[in-house]
């Protein structure tokens, strides 16, 4: 089956809802938010996270379904402009392994690299997630620190391993 990444639109957004619940649901570990948090937000909320000037998302599709996801969170206060923060990674189960997160990240860090004043991209992973950390590993970034407890969960606390990736040097 043909897979595709790339930008999404407003039109995505029941898609892109759905795969991340889906996401939150099957891999709690990897998401700081709950289903019960965005579960009731209405659709509004996603179209505005894949359209609004400060956040942009991207999404793999396998046959018209979207599989795959990551979005882009910019900074808007004055000494933060020029970082972006890599949000929401999540590919199904069944199509990992294809390059699809890859490709993903590639085509994150190619849009962040062309918006002005982009010359940073930072973001966190739950430690020993090691596909993932391998993953942001093999696109340039590395880690800078360990922020232990940064998650409580009902079997225990995990924390988050904080990556950067510089894009340009001004």
């Amino acid at each position: 089956m043909e897979t595709k990444v790339q930008l999404l639109s407003a039109e995505d957004a029941a898609q892109y809802r759905a795969l991340m619940l889906h996401g939150y649901e099957h891999e709690p570990d990897a998401f700081t938010s709950e289903p019960d948090e965005r579960a009731g937000l209405p659709l509004s909320w996603w179209e505005q996270r894949i359209k609004s000037p400060h956040t942009v998302a991207f999404g793999a599709f396998a046959g018209g379904e979207l599989v795959g996801c990551v979005a882009l969170e910019f900074s808007t206060r004055p000494k933060t402009r020029h970082k972006a923060h890599l949000i929401g990674m999540y590919v199904l189960d069944a199509w990992r392994g294809k390059g699809l997160g890859r490709q993903l990240v590639e085509l994150a860090l190619g849009y962040a690299s062309q918006r002005s004043g982009i010359e940073v991209v930072t973001l966190t992973v739950t430690e020993g997630n090691a596909a993932a950390i391998a993953l942001y590993e093999a696109a340039g970034f590395h880690s800078f620190g360990v922020e232990p407890m940064a998650m409580r969960t009902p079997d225990a606390y995990k924390a988050k391993v904080h990556m950067w990736r510089q894009l340009s040097v001004r």
